[in-house]
């Protein structure tokens, strides 16, 4: 067994095995082991029914909190431009004219100031000023007649200019801003009940599989040795390195218990039978693996 228990669990991982008692409380004894096994498995179903629930809920908010904050945040030819504009970087309320927003490579600058007002015709001059830059690109704003936008975005196209569809709207950047500070409060809410949910059924679900555990001890001893009930159970934590050796102590102890436990070398030999054989011993044996890293 390993034990790299770095999160704070209800319940002691190494402690609870090396003191591991029946919950008579949980599992009354009285009930048959079936219907041991059934609670188990209810238990566990129930418990993974609500993580899927919970996990779902609180992996599409931070998913949707991680798209908008990567459009806020990403290269200009991806990220929302609400937070870059403002208002008077616009014609708004004309009948005629629209400012565009269009995203120029740095390299393409001086072209962009050459030739905006010839793309075509009814381009306002003097009507483009750098808005915003980031490492590659540049944001420039250019007002015209609503006209030739058509032939306006596809000049741009031939040019290595990108025209991007951006309409300057108040009312919907604000309500922008608004989900994204919903969301990142519905995120921060249900974090912390999400933890504590995990912590306890975690350590539910802990103790469940370790009863689970010790009725396949109990089922496996009594299939091999019969009744009435007469076996020790017993954890063992050997060093990594000292299991193998552990196996072939305990195997020379109690091979007389289980005729099949001890193989001959010509039986090893058998196609297959080595496979099937390999974790068979005269003792009943499970191990628990434990490790939280």
């Amino acid at each position: 067994m390993k034990f790299k228990n770095k999160v704070h669990f209800l319940v002691d991982l190494q402690a609870y095995l090396q003191r591991f008692q029946w919950d008579m409380a949980k599992f009354p004894i009285k009930q048959s082991l079936k219907a041991i096994a059934d609670q188990i498995s209810k238990q566990m179903s129930q418990i993974e029914a609500d993580l899927k629930t919970k996990s779902t809920s609180y992996n599409n908010i931070k998913g949707n909190l991680q798209n908008l904050e990567r459009k806020a945040t990403g290269s200009l030819m991806t990220r929302n431009l609400g937070d870059i504009v403002r208002k008077e970087d616009f014609v708004l309320d004309s009948e005629y004219l629209q400012t565009l927003l269009v995203v120029v490579p740095k390299l393409y600058q001086d072209d962009w100031k050459k030739k905006y007002e010839q793309l075509t015709e009814m381009v306002a001059p003097r009507s483009s000023k750098l808005l915003f830059e980031d490492g590659d690109h540049t944001l420039y704003n250019v007002t015209l007649f609503k006209r030739v936008i058509d032939e306006f975005k596809y000049k741009c196209r031939e040019n290595k200019f990108t025209v991007r569809d951006f309409v300057y709207n108040e009312e919907e950047l604000q309500a922008g801003k608004n989900e994204i500070l919903k969301l990142s409060t519905d995120k921060k809410k249900q974090f912390g009940p999400l933890v504590r949910w995990l912590k306890v059924n975690f350590s539910e679900s802990f103790t469940a599989w370790v009863h689970v555990k010790a009725l396949r001890v109990f089922v496996e001893s009594v299939l091999r040795y019969g009744l009435p009930v007469n076996f020790q159970a017993v954890l063992m934590q050997p060093h990594k390195k000292s299991s193998r050796k552990l196996h072939e102590i305990l195997s020379a102890m109690y091979a007389h218990l289980d005729n099949a436990g001890a193989v001959s070398k010509q039986d090893m030999d058998i196609p297959g039978f080595q496979h099937l054989h390999a974790d068979y011993y005269p003792y009943v044996f499970y191990k628990l693996d434990v490790a939280m890293g």
